[in-house]
C-alpha cells in the first residue's frame, strides 16, 4: 500500500485538472478575486428581501466593538424592548459594561472553585487542562447571564459607559488569564505541598481582590446607587432618583427568568430529544442559575420562537454565525454561494456530523425580531438583529433563510408558555451532565 504521493500520481492529477471542463477558468476568477466573490449567488438579494410579516419595534442598532460580548448583547438588547415600551421610548439602551465587570469578577471566582474542586486529579488530565486553556472568555451562555443579573441587577447606558477594555477586551483578557493561571499554579502547588482545602479557600480572597482591582482599572467602578433621567417620545422628562442596578431591573425590565427556557437542537447520538441536559464547568456565579437545555427537532424551535414573536416578544437566539453567510447583505443563507460549482467537489455533512467533527459549533448570539410567514403560514426567511454596528450588515440587521436556521441555528430562548404541554413536562427533568468540551458548551469559548 502506498504511504507517500508519487510523482506518477502528482502527474496524473495535473492532467485531471487540466482536462476538467471549469477548472482553468475557476482558477483564473479565484486567483484574482477569491473563493467567496467568485461563488455568490447573483440571485440572492432578490430571494432574501427585508420584508417580513412579523416583524418588532426595535431600537438602534448596537456594537460590542472588538469583544466577544454577543451574549450579553443580545439578552440587553431583549431586555432594554420592555424598558422602551414601559416608558414610552424612541430607543434606549442598557450598559454592557456593567454585566461585563461582574462577568469577569465571578468568572474568576468559579474558576478558582473549579481548580479547587481537581486538585486532586493529574496536571495533565483532560479536565485540568480544559479548564486552564481559556479561563477568562469572552463568551457566554443566557442562564450566566440571568445569573448575573439576578446578583446584579442591570444599569443604563450612561451609569457604566464602554471604555477602551470594554470595547476591547483583548489585552484586559490576556493578563486576567496570566492571573488566573498564575494563582491556579500556586492553589495546586500549595495543595501538594500538605495545605488544606480551607486554607486555600482563604487565600482565595486575596486573589478576588486582584481580578477586582484590575476590572476597576480597565472598566471603571460598578455604580451601587444612580439618578435615572431620561425623556420620552412625548417630551416627558422622567427622573428616578437612588435608585441601585437590581431595583432598576424589577421596576424597569421585570422580567421572570424562572419562566424562561433554553432550547437546544443537537441531533447527534449522544442526546436524545425530549431530555434535559446541562455541561460540566459551564457558568460563572457560583450557585447561580445552572445551565440547562431540552433538546428538541428543529421545527419545535421555529414553532415556539414564532409564537414569542408573534406575542411582541423578540427571541435570544445562539447559532454558528459564520457559515455562509454574506457580510455585505448581511444574509445567512445555505444558497447564498455556490462553492461546489466552483470548487468542483462538493460539501456533505449533516448537521449531526458537523457537530460531532467539529466542523460547527454554536459561536455567536443574537435576536429574532421578526419572521416572514408564506401563504401557509410557513417561515422562509428570519429578521435578525447582531450587535457588530450599523456598518455591518444591512445597516446592522441580518437576514436568515429558513434552510439555515435547519442547519445552523442551535438554540433559542423561549418562554414557556409558547411551549406544548408535553414539552413543559419535559422541561422538569433534571439535566444530563455533558463533558466540559461538549460543543453545547461552546458559546461560552467563543463568543464573537
Amino acid at each position: 500500500m502506498r504511504q507517500a504521493i508519487s510523482l506518477d500520481t502528482l502527474q496524473k492529477l495535473g492532467k485531471q485538472f487540466d482536462g476538467s471542463a471549469n477548472g482553468k477558468l475557476a482558477m483564473n476568477a479565484v486567483t484574482k478575486s477569491g473563493i467567496a466573490a467568485v461563488s455568490v449567488d447573483s440571485d440572492v438579494k432578490r430571494r432574501m428581501r427585508y420584508a417580513f410579516s412579523v416583524e418588532l419595534k426595535t431600537g438602534k442598532v448596537t456594537s460590542q466593538n472588538a469583544s466577544g460580548r454577543c451574549w450579553m448583547f443580545a439578552a440587553l438588547n431583549t431586555m432594554r424592548t420592555r424598558v422602551m415600551e414601559k416608558l414610552n421610548l424612541e430607543t434606549f439602551e442598557l450598559s454592557q459594561n456593567y454585566p461585563l465587570f461582574y462577568d469577569k469578577l465571578e468568572r474568576a471566582n468559579y474558576f478558582f472553585e473549579n481548580i479547587l474542586e481537581t486538585l486532586s486529579e493529574p496536571l495533565d488530565s483532560r479536565t485540568v487542562a480544559f479548564l486552564l486553556s481559556g479561563p477568562m472568555g469572552d463568551g457566554g451562555q443566557w442562564d450566566m447571564f440571568a445569573s448575573l443579573v439576578t446578583k446584579y441587577g442591570v444599569a443604563p447606558k450612561d451609569q457604566m459607559p464602554e471604555t477602551y477594555h470594554s470595547s476591547n477586551t483583548g489585552m484586559m483578557r490576556k493578563f486576567l488569564t496570566i492571573k488566573l493561571r498564575q494563582y491556579a499554579c500556586e492553589l495546586r502547588e500549595s495543595y501538594a505541598a500538605g495545605a488544606s482545602v480551607e486554607r486555600l479557600r482563604a487565600r482565595k480572597d486575596d486573589m478576588l481582590r486582584d481580578i477586582y482591582h484590575i476590572l476597576c482599572v480597565c472598566l471603571g467602578r460598578p455604580p451601587e446607587r444612580f439618578t435615572f433621567e431620561v425623556r420620552d417620545k412625548d417630551g416627558a422628562f422622567i427622573r428616578d432618583t437612588s435608585i441601585t442596578p437590581v431595583e432598576f431591573f424589577k421596576k424597569y425590565v421585570d422580567m421572570d427568568f424562572s419562566q424562561y427556557v433554553s432550547l437546544i437542537n443537537a441531533p447527534t447520538g449522544d442526546k436524545p430529544f425530549g431530555r434535559t441536559y446541562t455541561v460540566k464547568f459551564l457558568g460563572n456565579v457560583k450557585g447561580g442559575q445552572p445551565v440547562k437545555y431540552l433538546n428538541l427537532p428543529v421545527e419545535d424551535l421555529k414553532a415556539a420562537a414564532i409564537k414569542q414573536m408573534q406575542s411582541g416578544q423578540p427571541v435570544w437566539f445562539g447559532s454558528d454565525v459564520g457559515q455562509w453567510l454574506l457580510g455585505d447583505w448581511g444574509c445567512m443563507d445555505t444558497g447564498a454561494f455556490d462553492f461546489d460549482a466552483v470548487l468542483g467537489s462538493s460539501v456533505s455533512m449533516t448537521k449531526a456530523q458537523r457537530l460531532d467533527y467539529g466542523e460547527s459549533v454554536m459561536t455567536h448570539a443574537m435576536v429574532f425580531q421578526g419572521v416572514n410567514l408564506d401563504e401557509n403560514g410557513k417561515p422562509d426567511r428570519w429578521k435578525v438583529e447582531n450587535s457588530w454596528g450599523d456598518k455591518a450588515g444591512n445597516e446592522g440587521w441580518y437576514i436568515m433563510s429558513d434552510p439555515w436556521f435547519d442547519e445552523y441555528t442551535y438554540q433559542v430562548l423561549v418562554d414557556k408558555r409558547f411551549l406544548t404541554e408535553e414539552q413543559r413536562g419535559m422541561w422538569e427533568q433534571d439535566p444530563i451532565e455533558l463533558k466540559p468540551w461538549d460543543p453545547m458548551g461552546s458559546l461560552a469559548l467563543t463568543g464573537v
